[in-house]
């Protein structure tokens, strides 16, 4: 793995660095910066100002407008675009949006990339519904939802919950269990016209977070229509198309989080350079001091961990352990980072004075969202025993 930052990828991070302090920042006290996420007014204007700074979708495609950056180079730029979290916004390079985009990009046939991958790298937005209420979620072979042949095509029926970017999406991606045909039993995925008739947004969950433009939403499919020309992939293969956007997505949203937890470390580390507590500057007390020292070996430890992981992806490998270990690392330590801000700064930590509070509760679904740290450590170690295993 090369260590250097090349010149190019050093500038662009420059100037996304700079672009997210002059122009985003000053939007995070917009009331339309609402409890489910931008409204769709600030993020238009929001993504106006990151498509006139040349930033707009770096991780898309070129032929379709985007910078076409690659996993490594998406590191250095993503984490700078998370200093704020309305920077992904602004550039276009947040979830669900950012993962979509990879995975039309691998899977999608040509008809469909003209259809959506074109318009989602333009600032089109989508959804990807997998997560059921009762069925499918860590555990994906649980999934409820049916796609009963009928005809040339397939009748889906079923309950999706936490749909991140639902209101809103131009279209939905849907995982189902077919009924019927060659490929009864098999998961498959569905891209699909938000709206079409069947598909209903029922209800918006209240959650920690709030940066998701268009928020969390229960979704219903009742009787959708929909034909072969509808499916993503293949029948049968919608859970190897998953694999093919799971990874990547993990490491994007480390990559993201980082830099929110990188702004929370500034902060503390601003505060403790400034605030006199018992003679003397709060840094240099030694509790506080060796919690910023945690902080700043956490930044550096996750950053290595998710560039290793995409540095394989670029490889060609499919990076399936090291983008496990990698959001498990990321997403631990950047909780270890904002928790340990919030602490440093006392009670100005916990108010919307500053920006910790925000991203205290934001980071927080990150040890959940996209496998909870048990799952994955359970996965880890069954490799781990099976090589183990293997030499024996």
């Amino acid at each position: 793995m090369e260590f250097s930052t090349p010149p190019h990828i050093a500038e662009l991070a420059e100037k996304t660095r700079s672009f997210i302090a002059g122009k985003v920042i000053p939007f995070e006290s917009d009331p339309r910066w609402t409890s489910h996420g931008p409204t769709e007014e600030l993020r238009k204007e929001l993504t106006d100002l990151g498509k006139a700074a040349g930033l707009f979708a770096p991780h898309a495609p070129k032929e379709f407008g985007g910078l076409g950056l690659g996993h490594l180079e998406r590191a250095f730029v993503f984490e700078e675009a998370g200093y704020s979290l309305l920077g992904p916004t602004a550039l276009h390079c947040g979830a669900p949006d950012e993962g979509n985009t990879h995975l039309l990009e691998v899977a999608a046939s040509p008809s469909q990339r003209e259809q959506f991958l074109a318009p989602l790298a333009k600032g089109a937005r989508s959804c990807f519904a997998m997560t059921e209420p009762d069925g499918a979620g860590a555990d994906p072979s649980l999934l409820a939802t049916t796609a009963k042949v009928d005809g040339n095509g397939y009748v889906i029926n079923g309950r999706k919950w936490f749909i991140t970017g639902a209101e809103g999406a131009d279209f939905v991606i849907i995982m189902a269990k077919i009924e019927g045909g060659p490929a009864d039993g098999g998961a498959t995925m569905f891209i699909v016209p938000s709206d079409r008739a069947g598909i209903h947004l029922e209800t918006q969950m209240d959650t920690l977070d709030s940066s998701f433009a268009g928020g969390h939403w229960e979704m219903r499919f009742e009787d959708l229509r929909v034909d072969q020309e509808d499916v993503l992939g293949e029948p049968g293969g919608g859970f190897r198309q998953a694999q093919v956007r799971l990874a990547p997505a993990r490491l994007t949203h480390c990559m993201r989080w980082l830099g929110s937890a990188r702004r929370a470390h500034d902060t503390a580390l601003d505060y403790a350079n400034r605030r006199e507590v018992f003679g003397q500057k709060l840094g240099k007390h030694e509790g506080v001091g060796f919690m910023l020292a945690d902080n700043e070996m956490d930044i550096r430890t996750a950053r290595l961990s998710l560039m290793q992981a995409a540095w394989l992806l670029d490889q060609g490998d499919n990076a399936a352990e090291e983008s496990s270990m990698a959001k498990v690392q990321c997403s631990e330590a950047i909780w270890r980072i904002v928790d340990n801000a919030v602490q440093i700064l006392g009670g100005a930590g916990t108010s919307s004075h500053l920006p910790v509070e925000r991203i205290f509760r934001e980071v927080r679904g990150f040890r959940i969202y996209d496998g909870p740290s048990e799952v994955h450590r359970w996965s880890l170690a069954r490799k781990a025993l099976k090589r183990a295993t293997g030499r024996a």
